[in-house]
């Protein structure tokens, strides 16, 4: 699976892209089929504490699986995303 990370208005630090490794990584357990995986980061223009969003869209075979979420850390945002994404993998793989 080819892991794509893009930010929007700030460069993320290594500590943030060993965790998006790490977390996105393991979504290939739930399901082998996954192709590419697409995260943006972004920090929303507003005046909330949770304002870092983080996208993740997963290439797999017969539609993306799109998950966004918004939150305090990107690192929480993307918890959330992944814990989001591997319901929908599991749920796709029981499907097919």
């Amino acid at each position: 699976m080819k892991i794509t990370v893009q930010s929007i208005g700030l460069t993320p630090h290594e500590p943030l892209e060993s965790h998006i490794e790490k977390k996105v990584s393991k979504l290939e357990t739930f399901y082998d089929k996954i192709q590419e995986c697409k995260i943006f980061l972004k920090v929303e223009n507003n005046s909330d504490r949770a304002n870092k969003t983080a996208e993740l869209i997963l290439a797999v075979p017969g539609d993306d699986i799109v998950v966004k979420k918004t939150s305090a850390t990107f690192e929480e945002s993307l918890d959330m995303c992944v814990d989001t994404a591997k319901k929908l993998l599991i749920k796709k793989k029981e499907l097919a």
